[in-house]
Protein backbone atom coordinates (compact mmCIF):
# COMPACT_ATOMS: atom_id res chain seq x y z
CA UNK A 1 0.00 0.00 0.00
CA UNK A 2 1.48 3.53 -0.50
CA UNK A 3 2.32 5.75 2.27
CA UNK A 4 -0.29 8.27 1.32
CA UNK A 5 -2.91 5.32 1.58
CA UNK A 6 -1.50 4.45 4.86
CA UNK A 7 -1.32 7.83 6.21
CA UNK A 8 -5.31 8.97 5.49
CA UNK A 9 -7.39 8.77 8.11
CA UNK A 10 -9.70 5.14 8.10
CA UNK A 11 -12.21 3.83 9.94
CA UNK A 12 -14.50 0.36 9.00
CA UNK A 13 -18.10 0.82 8.26
CA UNK A 14 -20.40 -1.35 7.09
CA UNK A 15 -21.64 -1.19 3.47
CA UNK A 16 -24.82 -0.71 4.06
CA UNK A 17 -23.76 2.40 5.36
CA UNK A 18 -21.64 4.12 2.07
CA UNK A 19 -23.10 6.50 0.41
CA UNK A 20 -22.56 7.69 -3.00
CA UNK A 21 -18.95 9.81 -2.80
CA UNK A 22 -17.58 7.79 -0.28
CA UNK A 23 -14.09 6.97 -0.39
CA UNK A 24 -13.70 3.26 0.62
CA UNK A 25 -9.98 0.77 0.80
CA UNK A 26 -10.62 -2.68 0.22
CA UNK A 27 -8.14 -5.38 0.36
CA UNK A 28 -7.24 -8.83 -0.72
CA UNK A 29 -10.08 -11.14 0.52
CA UNK A 30 -12.82 -8.10 0.62
CA UNK A 31 -16.03 -8.15 -1.24
CA UNK A 32 -16.50 -4.79 -3.18
CA UNK A 33 -19.68 -3.50 -1.50
CA UNK A 34 -20.55 -0.80 -3.92
CA UNK A 35 -20.20 0.49 -7.86
CA UNK A 36 -17.18 2.74 -8.36
CA UNK A 37 -14.12 4.30 -9.78
CA UNK A 38 -10.93 3.40 -9.02
CA UNK A 39 -8.58 6.24 -7.20
CA UNK A 40 -6.07 4.34 -5.94
CA UNK A 41 -3.80 0.94 -6.55
CA UNK A 42 -4.64 -1.43 -8.94
CA UNK A 43 -5.58 -5.53 -7.93
CA UNK A 44 -6.84 -8.48 -8.94
CA UNK A 45 -10.39 -8.89 -8.86
CA UNK A 46 -13.20 -11.84 -9.57
CA UNK A 47 -16.05 -10.71 -11.89
CA UNK A 48 -17.86 -13.91 -12.25
CA UNK A 49 -20.67 -13.37 -9.77
CA UNK A 50 -21.28 -10.56 -12.82
CA UNK A 51 -20.01 -11.55 -16.09
CA UNK A 52 -19.86 -15.66 -15.27
CA UNK A 53 -16.13 -15.53 -16.25
CA UNK A 54 -13.72 -17.39 -13.63
CA UNK A 55 -10.81 -15.38 -15.35
CA UNK A 56 -9.76 -12.73 -13.03
CA UNK A 57 -9.46 -9.33 -14.25
CA UNK A 58 -7.09 -6.07 -13.48
CA UNK A 59 -8.87 -2.87 -12.06
CA UNK A 60 -6.47 -0.44 -11.48
CA UNK A 61 -6.61 3.44 -11.35
CA UNK A 62 -6.84 5.46 -14.66
CA UNK A 63 -7.28 4.28 -17.92
CA UNK A 64 -10.11 2.53 -19.13
CA UNK A 65 -10.44 -0.63 -16.55
CA UNK A 66 -11.15 2.13 -13.47
CA UNK A 67 -14.36 0.61 -12.72
CA UNK A 68 -15.95 -1.64 -10.16
CA UNK A 69 -18.95 -3.63 -9.83
CA UNK A 70 -20.77 -4.44 -6.29
CA UNK A 71 -20.55 -7.79 -5.46
CA UNK A 72 -17.15 -8.73 -7.21
CA UNK A 73 -14.53 -9.35 -4.82
CA UNK A 74 -10.73 -8.91 -4.82
CA UNK A 75 -7.72 -11.48 -5.00
CA UNK A 76 -4.84 -9.71 -4.74
CA UNK A 77 -3.68 -6.01 -3.90
CA UNK A 78 -6.06 -3.69 -2.48
CA UNK A 79 -7.71 -0.54 -4.49
CA UNK A 80 -9.01 3.00 -3.27
CA UNK A 81 -12.28 3.15 -4.61
CA UNK A 82 -15.04 5.92 -4.60
CA UNK A 83 -18.56 4.80 -4.43
CA UNK A 84 -20.76 6.11 -7.53
CA UNK A 85 -24.08 4.97 -6.53
CA UNK A 86 -25.77 4.65 -3.22
CA UNK A 87 -27.03 1.54 -1.96
CA UNK A 88 -29.97 -0.22 -3.25
CA UNK A 89 -28.76 1.13 -6.78
CA UNK A 90 -25.84 -0.51 -7.72
CA UNK A 91 -25.78 -2.91 -11.14
CA UNK A 92 -26.55 -6.43 -9.00
CA UNK A 93 -29.85 -4.43 -7.87
CA UNK A 94 -31.07 -3.29 -10.83
CA UNK A 95 -30.09 -6.77 -11.91
CA UNK A 96 -32.18 -8.34 -9.53
CA UNK A 97 -35.07 -6.16 -9.80
CA UNK A 98 -35.06 -6.70 -13.59
CA UNK A 99 -35.09 -10.37 -12.47
CA UNK A 100 -38.19 -9.78 -10.20
CA UNK A 101 -40.25 -8.06 -12.08
CA UNK A 102 -39.96 -10.02 -15.51
CA UNK A 103 -42.93 -11.85 -15.92
CA UNK A 104 -43.00 -15.46 -17.76
CA UNK A 105 -45.03 -15.69 -21.11
CA UNK A 106 -47.01 -19.32 -21.63
CA UNK A 107 -45.51 -21.43 -23.92
CA UNK A 108 -47.70 -22.47 -27.01
CA UNK A 109 -48.27 -25.87 -25.60
CA UNK A 110 -49.57 -23.76 -22.36
CA UNK A 111 -52.03 -20.92 -24.59
CA UNK A 112 -53.52 -23.98 -26.62
CA UNK A 113 -54.26 -25.97 -23.65
CA UNK A 114 -55.63 -23.03 -21.86
CA UNK A 115 -58.29 -22.11 -25.25
CA UNK A 116 -59.34 -25.88 -24.67
CA UNK A 117 -59.97 -25.66 -21.45
CA UNK A 118 -61.40 -22.63 -21.39
CA UNK A 119 -63.74 -24.06 -24.47
CA UNK A 120 -64.97 -26.98 -23.10
CA UNK A 121 -66.06 -25.34 -19.45
CA UNK A 122 -68.27 -22.92 -21.42
CA UNK A 123 -69.50 -25.82 -23.64
CA UNK A 124 -70.61 -27.84 -20.88
CA UNK A 125 -71.68 -24.84 -18.61
CA UNK A 126 -73.95 -24.22 -21.17
CA UNK A 127 -75.28 -27.77 -21.81
CA UNK A 128 -75.94 -28.07 -17.66
CA UNK A 129 -77.89 -24.85 -17.29
CA UNK A 130 -80.65 -25.99 -20.33
CA UNK A 131 -80.86 -29.11 -18.99
CA UNK A 132 -83.44 -27.23 -16.02
CA UNK A 133 -85.72 -25.76 -18.94
CA UNK A 134 -85.65 -28.60 -20.87
CA UNK A 135 -86.52 -30.99 -17.73
CA UNK A 136 -88.80 -28.50 -16.55
CA UNK A 137 -91.13 -28.08 -19.62
CA UNK A 138 -91.20 -31.85 -19.74
CA UNK A 139 -93.02 -31.88 -16.26
CA UNK A 140 -90.22 -33.33 -14.09
CA UNK A 141 -87.66 -30.73 -13.22
CA UNK A 142 -83.93 -31.81 -12.09
CA UNK A 143 -82.98 -31.32 -9.04
CA UNK A 144 -80.25 -28.58 -8.64
CA UNK A 145 -77.93 -30.74 -6.72
CA UNK A 146 -77.69 -33.45 -9.25
CA UNK A 147 -76.56 -30.40 -12.00
CA UNK A 148 -74.49 -28.81 -9.90
CA UNK A 149 -72.56 -32.48 -9.88
CA UNK A 150 -72.95 -33.59 -13.33
CA UNK A 151 -70.93 -30.09 -14.01
CA UNK A 152 -68.06 -30.59 -12.00
CA UNK A 153 -68.61 -33.66 -13.35
CA UNK A 154 -67.91 -32.74 -16.93
CA UNK A 155 -65.74 -29.96 -16.24
CA UNK A 156 -62.15 -30.85 -17.37
CA UNK A 157 -60.37 -29.76 -14.01
CA UNK A 158 -58.81 -33.26 -14.16
CA UNK A 159 -56.75 -31.78 -16.94
CA UNK A 160 -55.88 -28.45 -15.21
CA UNK A 161 -54.96 -30.48 -11.99
CA UNK A 162 -52.17 -32.71 -14.19
CA UNK A 163 -50.18 -29.87 -15.16
CA UNK A 164 -48.69 -29.73 -12.31
CA UNK A 165 -47.70 -33.69 -12.11
CA UNK A 166 -46.61 -33.37 -15.66
CA UNK A 167 -43.76 -30.71 -15.07
CA UNK A 168 -43.31 -32.60 -12.57
CA UNK A 169 -42.50 -35.82 -14.08
CA UNK A 170 -40.43 -33.97 -16.92
CA UNK A 171 -38.21 -32.30 -14.84
CA UNK A 172 -37.69 -35.65 -13.54
CA UNK A 173 -36.80 -37.52 -16.69
CA UNK A 174 -34.54 -34.49 -17.34
CA UNK A 175 -32.54 -34.94 -14.12
CA UNK A 176 -32.05 -38.50 -15.30
CA UNK A 177 -30.11 -37.30 -18.33
CA UNK A 178 -28.55 -34.81 -16.20
CA UNK A 179 -30.34 -31.85 -17.42
CA UNK A 180 -31.56 -29.41 -14.52
CA UNK A 181 -35.14 -27.94 -15.29
CA UNK A 182 -36.34 -25.40 -13.17
CA UNK A 183 -40.25 -24.55 -14.82
CA UNK A 184 -42.46 -26.04 -17.57
CA UNK A 185 -41.70 -24.17 -20.78
CA UNK A 186 -37.78 -25.34 -19.89
CA UNK A 187 -39.22 -28.61 -20.17
CA UNK A 188 -40.75 -27.87 -23.69
CA UNK A 189 -37.62 -26.69 -25.11
CA UNK A 190 -35.38 -28.99 -23.63
CA UNK A 191 -37.55 -31.14 -26.16
CA UNK A 192 -36.65 -29.07 -29.22
CA UNK A 193 -33.03 -28.76 -28.61
CA UNK A 194 -30.66 -30.34 -31.45
CA UNK A 195 -26.82 -28.55 -30.57
CA UNK A 196 -26.32 -26.83 -27.22
CA UNK A 197 -24.13 -24.07 -27.25
CA UNK A 198 -22.16 -22.36 -24.69
CA UNK A 199 -20.78 -18.76 -24.61
CA UNK A 200 -18.76 -19.21 -21.39
CA UNK A 201 -17.09 -21.80 -19.55
CA UNK A 202 -17.70 -20.06 -16.07
CA UNK A 203 -21.74 -21.73 -16.47
CA UNK A 204 -20.47 -25.22 -16.46
CA UNK A 205 -17.78 -25.18 -14.23
CA UNK A 206 -16.44 -24.31 -10.53
CA UNK A 207 -15.97 -20.91 -10.86
CA UNK A 208 -12.52 -20.91 -10.31
CA UNK A 209 -9.81 -21.56 -12.56
CA UNK A 210 -7.89 -24.55 -10.96
CA UNK A 211 -4.22 -26.38 -11.72
CA UNK A 212 -4.78 -29.99 -13.56
CA UNK A 213 -1.48 -30.93 -14.54
CA UNK A 214 2.65 -30.21 -14.70
CA UNK A 215 4.24 -30.05 -18.15
CA UNK A 216 8.01 -29.81 -17.08
CA UNK A 217 10.51 -28.38 -19.67
CA UNK A 218 12.98 -30.72 -21.15
CA UNK A 219 15.65 -32.29 -18.53
CA UNK A 220 12.91 -31.14 -15.51
CA UNK A 221 11.17 -34.02 -14.17
CA UNK A 222 7.44 -33.58 -13.33
CA UNK A 223 8.26 -33.78 -9.44
CA UNK A 224 10.85 -31.52 -9.44
CA UNK A 225 8.51 -28.77 -11.33
CA UNK A 226 5.57 -29.86 -8.57
CA UNK A 227 8.21 -28.84 -5.76
CA UNK A 228 9.16 -26.16 -7.19
CA UNK A 229 5.72 -24.66 -8.23
CA UNK A 230 4.57 -25.38 -4.81
CA UNK A 231 6.95 -23.31 -3.50
CA UNK A 232 6.68 -20.40 -5.86
CA UNK A 233 2.83 -20.53 -5.08
CA UNK A 234 2.61 -20.79 -1.11
CA UNK A 235 2.51 -16.52 -1.35
CA UNK A 236 0.27 -16.80 -3.81
CA UNK A 237 -3.48 -16.60 -1.72
CA UNK A 238 -5.37 -16.92 -5.37
CA UNK A 239 -7.71 -19.72 -6.37
CA UNK A 240 -4.84 -20.55 -8.53
CA UNK A 241 -1.97 -20.27 -6.49
CA UNK A 242 -4.07 -22.64 -3.86
CA UNK A 243 -4.69 -25.09 -6.43
CA UNK A 244 -1.17 -25.46 -7.28
CA UNK A 245 -0.39 -26.08 -3.78
CA UNK A 246 -3.32 -28.89 -3.51
CA UNK A 247 -2.43 -30.31 -6.72
CA UNK A 248 1.62 -30.73 -5.49
CA UNK A 249 -0.15 -32.58 -2.82
CA UNK A 250 -2.41 -34.97 -4.61
CA UNK A 251 0.22 -35.74 -6.86
CA UNK A 252 3.29 -35.91 -5.20
CA UNK A 253 2.47 -36.01 -0.84
CA UNK A 254 4.74 -32.56 -0.89
CA UNK A 255 3.46 -31.64 2.01
CA UNK A 256 4.61 -29.92 5.66
CA UNK A 257 7.33 -28.22 4.73
CA UNK A 258 9.74 -26.85 7.39
CA UNK A 259 9.83 -23.52 5.89
CA UNK A 260 11.84 -22.30 8.62
CA UNK A 261 15.26 -24.48 7.64
CA UNK A 262 15.05 -22.93 3.93
CA UNK A 263 15.58 -19.50 5.44
CA UNK A 264 13.33 -18.32 2.56
CA UNK A 265 12.35 -15.16 1.46
CA UNK A 266 8.50 -15.28 0.20
CA UNK A 267 7.58 -13.04 -2.61
CA UNK A 268 3.89 -12.77 -2.70
CA UNK A 269 1.38 -12.77 -5.92
CA UNK A 270 0.10 -8.82 -6.96
CA UNK A 271 -1.80 -8.01 -9.82
CA UNK A 272 0.87 -5.48 -11.06
CA UNK A 273 3.88 -8.23 -11.48
CA UNK A 274 1.40 -10.76 -12.04
CA UNK A 275 3.82 -12.83 -10.54
CA UNK A 276 4.90 -14.83 -7.34
CA UNK A 277 7.77 -16.83 -5.76
CA UNK A 278 10.74 -17.44 -3.33
CA UNK A 279 14.25 -16.93 -2.87
CA UNK A 280 16.31 -19.67 -1.31
CA UNK A 281 19.85 -18.39 -0.80
CA UNK A 282 20.62 -17.68 -4.22
CA UNK A 283 18.42 -19.69 -5.94
CA UNK A 284 15.18 -18.20 -7.43
CA UNK A 285 11.68 -19.56 -8.04
CA UNK A 286 9.34 -17.58 -9.77
CA UNK A 287 5.67 -18.38 -11.31
CA UNK A 288 3.26 -16.39 -13.34
CA UNK A 289 2.23 -15.27 -16.86
CA UNK A 290 4.19 -16.56 -19.04
CA UNK A 291 5.65 -13.28 -20.52
CA UNK A 292 6.11 -12.10 -17.09
CA UNK A 293 7.76 -14.19 -16.32
CA UNK A 294 10.06 -14.41 -19.99
CA UNK A 295 10.63 -10.59 -18.96
CA UNK A 296 11.58 -11.57 -15.63
CA UNK A 297 14.34 -14.24 -17.01
CA UNK A 298 15.82 -11.91 -19.32
CA UNK A 299 16.06 -9.18 -16.85
CA UNK A 300 18.51 -11.75 -14.95
CA UNK A 301 20.61 -12.33 -17.73
CA UNK A 302 19.18 -16.05 -18.64
CA UNK A 303 17.18 -17.01 -22.11
CA UNK A 304 13.77 -18.30 -22.06
CA UNK A 305 13.81 -21.70 -23.23
CA UNK A 306 11.93 -22.34 -26.72
CA UNK A 307 10.49 -25.69 -25.27
CA UNK A 308 8.76 -23.74 -22.31
CA UNK A 309 7.31 -21.40 -25.02
CA UNK A 310 6.37 -23.90 -27.29
CA UNK A 311 4.51 -25.93 -24.74
CA UNK A 312 2.57 -22.80 -23.23
CA UNK A 313 1.95 -22.26 -27.41
CA UNK A 314 0.84 -26.08 -27.18
CA UNK A 315 -1.64 -25.36 -24.18
CA UNK A 316 -3.10 -22.21 -25.84
CA UNK A 317 -4.03 -24.01 -29.18
CA UNK A 318 -5.92 -26.79 -27.79
CA UNK A 319 -8.13 -23.66 -26.08
CA UNK A 320 -6.72 -23.58 -22.55
CA UNK A 321 -4.67 -20.32 -22.90
CA UNK A 322 -6.32 -19.29 -19.32
CA UNK A 323 -4.42 -21.92 -17.59
CA UNK A 324 -1.09 -21.95 -19.94
CA UNK A 325 0.45 -19.43 -17.43
CA UNK A 326 0.19 -21.64 -14.44
CA UNK A 327 1.65 -24.53 -15.90
CA UNK A 328 4.91 -22.98 -16.98
CA UNK A 329 7.12 -22.46 -13.93
CA UNK A 330 10.74 -20.82 -14.14
CA UNK A 331 12.85 -23.51 -12.80
CA UNK A 332 16.54 -21.78 -13.55
CA UNK A 333 18.83 -22.21 -10.76
CA UNK A 334 17.24 -24.98 -8.57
Amino acid sequence: MSAAAQDAAQQKVSAESLRKGDIILIEAGDIIPCDGEVLLGGASVDESAITGESAPVIREAGGDFASVTGGTRILSDWLVVKCSVNPGETFLDRMIAMVESASRRKTPNEVALSILLISLTIIFLLATATLYPFSAWGGTPVDLTVLVALLVCLIPTTIGALLSAIGIAGMSRMLGANVIATSGRAVEAAGDVDVLLLDKTGTITLGNRQASLFLPARGISEEALANAAQLASLADETPEGRSIVVLAKQKFSLRERDLASLDAVFIPFSAQTRMSGVNIGQKMLRKGAADTIRRHVESQGGQFPDDVEALVDQVARKGKHRWSWRKAVALWGW
